[in-house]
């Protein structure tokens, strides 16, 4: 019953410099942060301390010390601290919340019901939901079924998560709804297949009788849902269990079978079998061969792109009319470009737009077709596609290249510098926290001419002092250590924010307590117009904060890298938020993946850190610090650095020996890699800006080269 990672790192920062002589020490919060194995004894070790000397924070340390022992899993010991708690008025809630999961997990659900309903009579919203919730449940497990079945009505209808809809199923059945029984357990077998309630769920709806049988559809949904979860073995279990129970018996269903169990077959690495039944669901209706089609071509981009060419081909004369047609006809174009067949991108990307003229990729289409012209020195037709993507799309995110790569377009056919100056001056006023402004401004001092500012006053916190009011519990539950709730808190805040000034304020509270993640957080949700339209100092601080300056500014001098990247770098990876964890395991600000965090601490001959000390902001910071700063020893200008950082310094290496020659401009834009693309492009552009905001007025400005350097042959590689 392990919680989740906790946030609060700024509140803490600024507030426990007020703390009583005798409030949880600095060590304790910070291994409770990181889930470190002796935080629980730390907090236990402060609350025995306080308590001998009667201290009157006693109540409170024992509220995390009970939290902790509840985490492990220690309920005897969690309701023992918990019980005989006190604490003041804001904690209040939050200490008879937790006195209701430990008598809950201690078999007590009626004492559990009483503690849960306490924590709701003066719950702040974000508590609350989750009080009346776990009330329901406590109630139903106390056989109280109609006191309990309007809050799991409610809980489940306002979050309809798989805990939610499994009591809800339980509580309706309890009080005669048959009907909402089987939909809830439906519900909870179909939409979360691979959770584990979604087997108890099938088992209950077997026991109904008479029992209700899965449709084909409905299995095909399980085994799809069991596939993208990464249970590709459990999903042919799935697929194997509709086989027997002869479902599948038409060659239109058979099909569509074969379609699901090729794809898991590739997952768990059977390529023959996968092959196999991807030439019966090809036998099926226009519909599923289409995506068997599509499914082949697809795994032949991983081998050879003229192989997965001809399938893309084939596959969009074969079935004009069907979905996957459309991605395929894309994909003939782009496969042109990455193989440098430019004429032949033109063709494609040409008839793509005609036949495909309703695709949500037209505009991209449009775009990569001018870019071909513009690769065959074919300028005056790359204007009018360009032209035509800015009129038909002006709301695309691709209209700032556009216009950027018009006017770029005259410069390489050699026009004068009064034809290409107030082409790139557009980009700089309509997008100036763009890489395209970036570029366009580079370009213009080519010429000898001053930019336009983009901005002309740097990013200022928005005025005021002190904690406001809505913020006060948020800080008392920092001090306890409580940082889940923290965070729970400042997401409810957040949640009913409604204009812009009462975000700006909300934001200017949190860049001053240092909740540097949220105040990015309200400012992208409510404050984008005001601080790139408007171009308002006081939004800008929110969307570019000198995030952890203290640790940020020493590191980047310990190892001679800018600050400015640092943050830069932090802005893409984390949005300033400590807490985040992807996909792949990358941790922290800076994204630090456990092996690379290993064999940075071996260059720096120093103990391995687990990986749950990748969240802590100094470790993050220090280690992205020294990475930056190797890669910038190593490729020696961002725009690689950024490349390397995001999908390693092989393929950066491999891009610059394919790519190398090309401007920078025309280099990044041939990043075979879309993630990676996009990603060096905003570095670069958050990279200047900051560089703009905060770097010394007096000194010149710092200028990108646009011509790349050659990578040194030896350097980080990892």
């Amino acid at each position: 019953m392990r919680m989740r990672r906790w946030t609060g790192w700024g509140l803490l920062a600024v507030m426990t410099s007020g703390a009583g002589a005798w409030a949880q020490s600095a060590p304790t919060l910070e291994s409770v942060r990181l889930h470190r194995a002796d935080a629980r004894t730390l907090a236990q070790k402060d609350f025995r301390e306080c308590e001998a000397r009667r201290c009157a924070d006693a109540g409170r340390m024992a509220l995390l010390a009970g939290t902790l022992a509840l985490a492990d899993g220690d309920v005897n010991e969690a309701r023992t601290l918990l019980t005989g708690a006190s604490v003041a008025e804001p904690l209040r809630p939050y200490l008879a919340y937790y006195q209701g999961q430990a008598h809950f997990y201690a078999g007590d659900a009626a004492a559990a019901a009483a503690a849960f309903a306490r924590a709701l009579e003066k719950a702040p919203p974000g508590l609350a939901s989750r009080a009346r919730a776990r009330r329901g449940e406590a109630l139903l497990a106390a056989g109280k079924a109609k006191e309990a079945a309007p809050l799991l009505e409610a809980a489940a209808t306002a979050e309809p998560s798989v805990e939610l809809l499994f009591q809800r199923a339980e509580a309706r059945g309890a009080v005669g709804n048959a009907v909402g029984q089987r939909a809830d357990l439906r519900a909870v077998a179909l939409r979360f297949p691979a959770h584990p309630y979604a087997d108890e769920a099938l088992a209950a709806l077997n026991a109904l009788k008479p029992p209700p049988r899965l449709t084909l559809p409905e299995h095909l949904q399980r085994a799809r849902g069991l596939l993208d979860a990464g249970a590709a073995t459990r999903a042919l279990d799935e697929l194997d269990a509709l086989t027997a129970a002869k479902l599948a018996r038409t060659k239109v269903d058979l099909a569509r079978v074969a379609l699901v169990r090729a794809q898991a077959l590739y997952a768990t690495g059977k390529k023959k079998e996968a092959q196999e039944a991807l030439a019966v669901a090809r036998k099926g209706p226009p519909g599923v061969a289409a995506e068997a089609a599509f499914v082949t071509a697809r795994r032949a981009l991983k081998e050879d792109n003229a192989t997965a060419r001809k399938l893309m081909v084939a596959l969009e004369k074969d079935f004009p009319q069907e979905g996957p047609a459309d991605e395929a006809g894309f994909f003939v174009g782009w496969l042109d470009l990455q193989m440098g067949h430019f004429e032949d991108a033109v063709k494609s990307f040409t008839a793509f737009d005609q036949r495909h003229a309703r695709s949500r990729r037209r505009d991209e289409a449009l775009w990569y077709r001018a870019f071909a012209h513009l690769r065959l020195a074919q300028y005056a037709q790359a204007r009018e596609v360009l032209d035509t993507l800015v009129s038909a799309f002006p709301k695309s995110s691709l209209v700032p290249q556009a216009r950027y790569w018009k006017a770029r377009s005259h410069a390489l056919e050699g026009a004068p510098a009064d034809v290409l100056a107030p082409g790139y001056a557009t980009v700089i006023t309509g997008s100036p926290n763009s890489y395209y402004a970036l570029l366009a401004t580079e370009r213009l001092r080519e010429l000898g001419q001053e930019p336009p500012t983009g901005f002309p006053e740097a990013p200022r916190p928005p005025s005021g002092e002190g904690v406001p009011p809505e913020l006060q519990r948020v800080v008392a539950l920092t001090q306890a250590g409580l940082f889940r709730d923290a965070d729970e808190e400042v997401r409810s805040h957040t949640a009913r924010i409604r204009d812009s000034e009462q975000a700006l304020a909300f934001a200017g509270a949190l860049l001053r307590l240092g909740e540097f993640g949220s105040a990015h957080a309200v400012a992208a949700r409510h404050l984008w117009g005001r601080a790139f339209g408007a171009r308002a100092p006081d939004a800008l601080a929110a969307f570019y904060p000198r995030a952890f300056e203290s640790a940020v500014k020493s590191e980047a001098s310990r190892y001679e890298v800018s600050p400015f990247l640092v943050w830069a770098i932090m802005r893409r990876e984390s949005a300033f938020r400590p807490e985040v964890a992807s996909a792949a395991d990358a941790r922290g600000l800076m994204q630090v993946i456990p092996p690379t965090a290993r064999a940075i601490a071996k260059k720096l001959a120093e103990p391995e850190p687990a990986p749950a000390e990748l969240f802590s902001p100094s470790l993050s910071i220090r280690y992205g610090s020294w990475y930056l700063s190797q890669l910038m020893k190593r490729f020696a200008h961002p725009a690689l650095a950024a490349a390397a950082y995001n999908a390693g310094p092989d393929s950066a290496i491999k891009w610059v020996k394919d790519k190398g020659s090309l401007p920078l401009d025309l280099f990044v834009e041939e990043i075979p890699f879309r993630e990676t693309r996009g990603y060096v492009k905003q570095v670069l552009a958050d990279l200047y800006l900051y560089q703009s905001f905060y770097g010394e007025k007096e000194a010149a400005p710092h200028r990108l080269s646009l011509t790349l350097p050659a990578p040194a042959t030896d350097g980080v590689g990892f």
